[in-house]
């Protein structure tokens, strides 16, 4: 038996947020500063009225009808998110339900950022491989917009909203799931958090705007990230994480045809392409109209790649997510 993807859609939000207008707004940075050091031109954000489920629903019926894929035929659904429509219910039985998926089918939410859908492909080839499921229905949805300040400069030019809806199967796909790589360290919690609003800290009414180190300004309601402990916690943790899934794979770098990691920036892309000596020619870029989207940005990249004939039959490509949490997985696919 064997977990293959059988199909990829997403759904961008329709308002787009472009660096011109984030010039406007923060003066001191330009179009070509934002635009060269992110290597992102515009990003997609979520109308106030969109919520993870709407956007998860949106990417799902993209699916079926982009593919012929029938809602009766899947029997679970995964749906990641770090930004849900609530505490409880759990988004992903709205989304069973909005979709008219079975009412035999199970469905989770998991929260975890970017590296969600490498840890949502373990978990799908875990269903299939222990035949609980065959057709499995892997959701990415993210408005990490909502959290953010609208004068944080520094995360307004990275993040952008999205979802995703991937089709894994014990049947006939595109590529099999071959075998993971998957690591946790929770020292870095306090690094990317959005640190009130659950239940250890409440959010107030009149939470109060403070400058932070980095010179945004925020609250305790909204999305900090430390950029450089960000950095610093990718830059030693992926060239392993790379290295490990590769050997676990019993593959050698020459084996690897297309990397596809999360795209966090193109700067940080251009750091670990460097530090891992990948040529340029193997390594995917999809980013610039969109932006960093979170748990969606792997399966975008992928489904564009596989559109652009990026990847082809034969070829095998190394998945590597990686961010807040810490958390990281790797896996292969290979294509058949």
């Amino acid at each position: 038996m064997k977990a293959t993807i059988k199909a990829i859609a997403y759904y961008l939000p329709e308002e787009k947020l472009d660096n011109a207008t984030l010039n406007t707004l923060f003066p001191e940075w330009s179009v070509d500063k934002i635009s060269g050091k992110t290597g992102i031109f515009q990003r997609h954000i979520s109308a106030k009225d969109e919520f993870v489920s709407d956007m998860a629903i949106k990417a799902s019926q993209k699916l079926f009808e982009e593919n012929s894929i029938s809602p009766g035929s899947i029997d679970f659904i995964l749906l990641c998110t770090q930004s849900p429509d609530y505490f409880l219910p759990t988004t992903a039985c709205i989304v069973q339900d909005a979709l008219g998926i079975p009412t035999s089918a199970g469905a989770l939410d998991f929260n975890l950022g970017c590296s969600g859908y490498v840890y949502g492909l373990a978990m799908a080839k875990g269903l299939v491989m222990a035949g609980i499921a065959k057709n499995i229905l892997l959701i990415t949805s993210e408005t990490y917009s909502k959290f953010i300040h609208p004068k944080d400069k520094s995360n307004r030019t990275i993040f952008g909203d999205a979802a995703s809806a991937t089709l894994i199967t014990n049947g006939d796909g595109f590529a099999t799931i071959l075998d993971f790589e998957l690591g946790t360290d929770g020292k870095g919690a306090k690094n990317l958090i959005v640190k009130k609003g659950a239940v250890r800290f409440p959010a107030g009414d009149n939470e109060e705007d403070y400058v932070d180190e980095f010179d945004n300004v925020r609250n305790d309601k909204n999305l900090f990230m430390n950029g450089a402990e960000i950095f610093n916690f990718t830059s030693g943790a992926v060239p392993g994480l790379v290295k490990a899934t590769i050997e676990k794979n019993s593959l050698t770098t020459e084996d690897i045809d297309v990397y596809i990691f999360h795209q966090a920036n193109k700067y940080m892309l251009n750091h670990l392409r460097k530090k891992l000596d990948i040529p340029e020619e193997k390594f995917y870029y999809f980013l610039s109209n969109c932006g960093n989207t979170v748990s969606s940005t792997i399966p975008i990249a992928l489904k564009e790649a596989v559109q652009a004939g990026g990847v082809t039959k034969g070829n095998k490509v190394l998945l590597a997510g990686f961010g807040v949490g810490y958390s990281w997985g790797g896996a292969v696919l290979s294509f058949e």
